[in-house]
C-alpha cells in the first residue's frame, strides 16, 4: 500500500508565522512511514532547510491547489479567500463552525468539491471532552506581555498608541523586552501594575499568570480569579480597580458582564488596559463588550471611546501566539503528533472520526444557495 501524503502549506495571513507541522514532527511523521512535502515558506518560523535537513521533499508555495486528490493537505489558519471548490482533506483552523462573518462562504468550498474540513479546533479526547491540542498557554503568555507593555507604553508616551510588534525569536527576548519596559512604567508611576486574570486556571489563564510572574511582578499584585470568583456575576469593581485586566474565558452561552461601559464610568478607575484573548468580537456573548474592532500586530490597541483619566485601551488580536512562533509551534505540534500519526486511517480513530461527523453536521446547516 502506498504511503499516506502529507502536504505542508505555507501560511497566508499576514503576520502568521507559525507552522502545524515543525522539523522535529516531521521527522517523527517520515520516521513512521509517512511522506511528508513541505511548501517552501517565506515567513515560517522555521528555515526550509530545517525541514529538507529531516527527509521532507520541499515544494513549491501553494502547490497544494493542484496536489494529487489524496494527499492531505496541512495547514494552520484560514485559506486564502477564493471560491474555487475544495477536493482534498485539509487539517487547519477555519473558523466557520460558530457562524462567524462569511462562514457558509468558506464551509460550502469543502462540500461543492467533495472535500473534508477536519478542523484542528474540534480535535477533541471522546473521553474527556478536552481537546488534544491548542494553542491557549502560548495565546495567555502572549497577551499579558502585550498587556504589560502596552501599561508601561501609556504611561511613558502619554496620548500615543502602543506601535506595531513584531514576532520574537524566542520566549527570552520576550520577557527582557517585558522587563525593560515595565521597568521604564513602573519608573513614571512609582508602582507596578495590579493584573486581574480571569479564567486563571485554565491553559490560557496560567500561560498568562506566568508570563506576569517571570515579568517580575510580585504574585501579590496578580488576581488570579476564575470560576469561584465569578459565580456570583459581573461586572466586578476588581477589575476596574486593577491596571490591567486579561480576559482568558471563552463563552458560548450568556452570563453578566465582567466588565461594561458602566462599570467603567466608576469614580476613581485604575484600569487602562484590557486584552481578551478571545478577541472574538462577533460573539453575542462576550462578556468584554466595550469594543469592536479586532486588533492586529501593526495595530495592536483599540482606544475605548469617551475614557481618560486614565485612557483605556483594548488588545483583541486573534493570534497571539504568533508573536512566539517557535515555541508556540512545538508545543502545538508536538501535542498533535499522536494523533498525526494516525491520519493514514483517521476515518477509524475517533479523535479524527469526531471532526469528520461535526463537519458533516455544520455541512448539514449550511444555506442552499451556498452550495
Amino acid at each position: 500500500m502506498a504511503p499516506t501524503v502529507l502536504h505542508l502549506r505555507s501560511e497566508d495571513k499576514p503576520l502568521e508565522h507559525r507552522s502545524a507541522l515543525t522539523p522535529t514532527t516531521t521527522k517523527a511523521l517520515i520516521g513512521a512511514g509517512y511522506v511528508v512535502n513541505v511548501e517552501k515558506s517565506p515567513v515560517r518560523i522555521f528555515d526550509d532547510e530545517e525541514f529538507s535537513a529531516v527527509g521532507a521533499t520541499l515544494v513549491p508555495t501553494g502547490s497544494w491547489r493542484s496536489a494529487p486528490n489524496e494527499h492531505i493537505i496541512v495547514g494552520l489558519k484560514e485559506l486564502p479567500e477564493e471560491t474555487f471548490p475544495l477536493k482534498h482533506v485539509h487539517v487547519q483552523f477555519a473558523h466557520c463552525y460558530k457562524q462567524q462573518e462569511g462562514w457558509e462562504t468558506v464551509l460550502a468550498r469543502f462540500p461543492r468539491g467533495g472535500g473534508t474540513l477536519l478542523d484542528l479546533e474540534f480535535l477533541k479526547d471522546p473521553a474527556s471532552g478536552r481537546r488534544v491540542a491548542a494553542f491557549g498557554y502560548q495565546a495567555g503568555f502572549s497577551g499579558s506581555a502585550l498587556a504589560l507593555k502596552n501599561w508601561a507604553w501609556q504611561l511613558t508616551h502619554p496620548g500615543k498608541p502602543l506601535p506595531g510588534v513584531e514576532s520574537y525569536p524566542n520566549e527570552d527576548a520576550l520577557i527582557a523586552d517585558v522587563k525593560k519596559d515595565l521597568a521604564a512604567g513602573q519608573a513614571k508611576a512609582g508602582k507596578v501594575p495590579r493584573v486581574i486574570v480571569i479564567g486563571a486556571l485554565g491553559r490560557c489563564g496560567r500561560g498568562a499568570v506566568d508570563l506576569c510572574l517571570k515579568a517580575g511582578l510580585p504574585t501579590e499584585q496578580i488576581l488570579k480569579w476564575d470560576m469561584e470568583e465569578t459565580a456570583k456575576g459581573g461586572p466586578f469593581k476588581e477589575i476596574t480597580e486593577s491596571d490591567i485586566f486579561v480576559n482568558c474565558i471563552y463563552l458560548s452561552s450568556k452570563i453578566p458582564h465582567f466588565v461594561n461601559t458602566d462599570s467603567l464610568k466608576t469614580p476613581g478607575r485604575q484600569l487602562s488596559v484590557v486584552c481578551d484573548v478571545s478577541a472574538d468580537t462577533t460573539n453575542p456573548f462576550n462578556p468584554v463588550p466595550i469594543y469592536t474592532i479586532a486588533t492586529t500586530f501593526s495595530n495592536p490597541t483599540v482606544p475605548v471611546d469617551g475614557l481618560d483619566n486614565p485612557p483605556l485601551s483594548v488588545i483583541s488580536i486573534d493570534h497571539l501566539p504568533s508573536l512566539l512562533p517557535r515555541e508556540s509551534s512545538e508545543s502545538f505540534s508536538n501535542d498533535l503528533l499522536p494523533y498525526l500519526l494516525k491520519l493514514n486511517d483517521w476515518q477509524n480513530d475517533p479523535v479524527w472520526d469526531g471532526a469528520y461527523k461535526l463537519f458533516q453536521e455544520k455541512v448539514a446547516t449550511l444555506p442552499k444557495e451556498a452550495l
